[in-house]
């Protein structure tokens, strides 16, 4: 085929009639039936199980020769059963989608029936979703003719979206890391059709787990391009994917697949950590749900509430969804997406408002590759390309131009298919996979350490926290927002940094009312010798790391407290009577993105100090409490895990001493004189602590 341009392709050159049809899909008609009707479709019909008159529902099918069964391909009790065994593992609000149907009739019918059925009293929703399509800009190119040598070349060196920041994601770096290939994770693509007899794609393919595809070159060539370029083979030619020893299968949403369907189906094949990657788009609202050549106004599926409620769906069990943005040219931002398509529940709301409608997937946007790549510009490094969706839930971008990868055979062709390659894949379509790809590689490297992988949440956090950022380019400007390219350096040394944090145990001694804080289980267990074990106060660093300062421990024999601070000069090797026991672990001297405040305080009675996370304990001092400062910050949590302290909202910044750099607080005034005495109970007050315990007894000295 021509090579186009060195300059970037206008919106109006791509994607046009001269590119020959489209790949649709097909329109789906989709109906959501009240819970309270408890419908059970079959091949022998439909009735209720609750006892509810479904006749006029039925008679209104048979007139027009549809049928109705459940979306999600499997039989309503089944898919009960599931959303029970989710809510029972604490997934709050799991998805029903034993109420979703979809409805099989020609085409030509599909409106007509939708509006009837709308009126029904046992229907809740009925829309018809328009055909999805691969989201790449440039579909139709055509393979060279020119047959291929006897060996492929090595093409890598034509993937510079492999190599380090802010160029590419650094997969380079990533694969020097235990399992930083994407070993021991599962990827599942959602599209149409895919070539896995390609000779790139040998290894660690899982082949098509559901759907049937149609057998058309157009689909066929994206899927190869998207899975090559993530999960190429590692062999000393061709292409090499950015996670390559990840395991990667397909799902088809043709034959009686649906994209929501094939979505659940995806996700009860995979492990939690393992992704997702939807690879559609759909027309939507902008210009009233028409497929158009340029696809102007496509947005992600995730609109749609059938396909919303599967992602929540893949979710809560664990999986990460990876989801293209769209090529619509949008802002997601935009008041039309607020505005519900003819036939939608009551209850729907905007997903791409990221309140509480968020599906939890991660959404793609399509950023410019450095300019030259290819002798071809398309505007400043990361800016975003003029057709990429675009708006505050778009998470992070991927390179939507000058992909080398399988597929096509506009870099490599002759008449054999499979030993085809392109360097000229686009779209958001090429854009997802380079996410997936360094997802895969970060929780390869996680796994390989028994380390918690990332969540849907955590992911999403981390890649909008790192990366080479998004600039600006002529008439799209950063503020247009498709988030940063992910940099694999940065993520996997952040994540194996903070997969290093150790839990600091805190005890309490009901004789003394002294507290003992230990990263060493081993030191007390679960309590003893008269202390009490209180739970995980925070997590710390086990070893030091770049702006960690130590924490140091003291004990005093004669009164048996200890005393951990920051600043050497307090107490340096030892004074006052106070033992230098080593250093308790490694915290941070300041605030710091993800970190909490571990909040110092003195009590003159009990001769005690006390340190908390949680502001909620004793605030600005109580009980005979003193409020010291921030002694240092901490984390809440182990990497991907949830806080093992219920902590309270700390004070507002102006309420609270700010930290120093480096804790000035002199030694105390007790332990300087050295008094230690013989302590006798004379009154208590009682402080009820985060994890549940009344513990603060206060001693008079006598």
């Amino acid at each position: 085929m021509a090579q186009r341009s060195g300059k970037r392709s206008p919106r109006s050159q791509r994607g046009g009639a001269g590119d020959g049809a489209r790949p649709f899909g097909r329109r789906e008609l989709v109906v959501m039936v009240t819970a309270r009707t408890g419908l059970r479709a079959s091949a022998r019909g439909i009735a209720s199980a609750a006892g509810v008159n479904v006749r006029s529902l039925s008679s209104l099918l048979a007139s027009a020769h549809a049928t109705m069964r459940p979306l999600f391909g499997e039989a309503e009790e089944r898919l009960q059963a599931k959303r029970a065994s989710m809510a029972a593992a604490g997934v709050p609000e799991a998805p029903d989608l034993s109420i979703y149907y979809r409805v099989e009739v020609a085409d030509d019918k599909l409106d007509a029936l939708c509006k009837k059925l709308h009126a029904l009293p046992a229907v809740e929703a009925a829309y018809v979703k328009p055909a999805s399509e691969p989201p790449m800009m440039t579909l139709h190119m055509a393979p060279s003719l020119a047959e291929p040598p006897a060996g492929t070349p090595d093409f890598s060196g034509r993937q510079v979206y492999l190599d380090p920041a802010p160029t590419g994601v650094d997969a380079r770096y990533a694969w020097t890391r235990p399992g930083g290939g994407g070993a021991g994770v599962g990827i599942v693509d959602i599209e149409g059709e895919w070539r896995f007899t390609h000779e790139d794609l040998h290894l660690n393919q899982g082949g098509v787990v559901g759907g049937t595809p149609p057998d058309d070159l157009l689909w066929r060539n994206h899927g190869t391009a998207v899975v090559g370029a993530f999960g190429g083979d590692r062999n000393g030619f061709g292409i090499t994917g950015i996670c390559p020893d990840a395991n990667v299968r397909a799902i088809s949403v043709f034959g009686a697949m649906s994209s929501s369907a094939a979505i659940r189906t995806a996700a009860d094949v995979l492990n939690p950590g393992d992704i997702i990657l939807i690879e559609l788009h759909r027309p939507g609202p902008r210009f009233n749900y028409t497929s158009r050549a340029d696809q102007r106004g496509y947005i992600p599926i995730e609109w749609w509430p059938d396909d919303y409620d599967a992602i929540r769906y893949a979710v809560g069990r664990g999986v990460i969804v990876v989801e293209a943005a769209g090529n619509g040219g949008e802002n997601l931002d935009d008041a039309i997406y607020g505005a519900p398509s003819q036939g939608f529940p009551a209850a729907w709301a905007n997903p791409f408002a990221r309140g509480a409608q968020d599906s939890g997937a991660i959404l793609v946007g399509a950023g410019a590759p450095p300019p030259g790549t290819h002798g071809r510009d398309h505007g400043p490094d990361r800016s975003r390309l003029d057709f990429s969706n675009f708006g505050a839930a778009v998470d992070v971008q991927g390179w939507g131009e000058e992909v080398t990868t399988s597929g096509y055979g506009t870099l490599q062709g002759g008449s054999n298919e499979d030993l085809w390659y392109t360097d000229q894949f686009n779209g958001t379509s090429s854009a997802s996979p380079i996410v997936v790809g360094s997802l895969a590689c970060m929780q390869g490297v996680l796994r390989a350490g028994s380390r918690p992988v990332l969540t849907a949440a955590t992911a999403r956090a981390l890649l909008r926290a790192t990366g080479s950022a998004q600039q600006d380019a002529p008439a799209r400007p950063a503020a247009q927002r498709i988030g940063n390219r992910p940099d694999l350096r940065v993520m996997i040394d952040g994540q194996v940094a903070a997969a290093a944090r150790v839990p600091v145990h805190r005890y309490w001694h009901s004789v003394t009312g002294h507290h003992f804080y230990t990263t060493d289980w081993n030191e007390l267990g679960g309590g003893g010798f008269g202390w009490t074990y209180e739970g995980v106060q925070c997590h710390a660093l086990a070893a030091a790391q770049a702006g960690t300062v130590p924490l140091h421990r003291y004990y005093h024999p004669s009164t048996g407290a200890h005393f951990y601070t920051t600043n050497w000069n307090e107490l340096g090797a030892g004074n006052f009577g106070w033992v230098h026991e080593g250093i308790a672990c490694h915290v941070y001297p300041n605030a710091l993105a993800g970190a909490t405040p571990l909040y110092r305080y003195w009590n003159g009675t009990v001769g005690d100090h006390f340190y908390t996370i949680n502001w909620g304990e004793l605030g600005n001092g109580r009980f005979g409490w003193v409020y010291e400062g921030i002694q240092c910050w901490v984390f809440a949590a182990a990497a991907g895990a949830p806080p093992a302290f219920a902590v309270a909202e700390a004070p507002e910044a102006a309420l609270r001493p700010a930290p120093p750099p480096v804790f000035t607080l002199p030694a105390p005034g007790w332990a300087r004189s050295g008094q230690a005495g013989v302590a006798v109970a004379d009154k208590a007050a009682y402080v009820q602590t985060s994890a549940g315990i009344v513990h603060v007894t206060v001693r008079i000295e006598r």
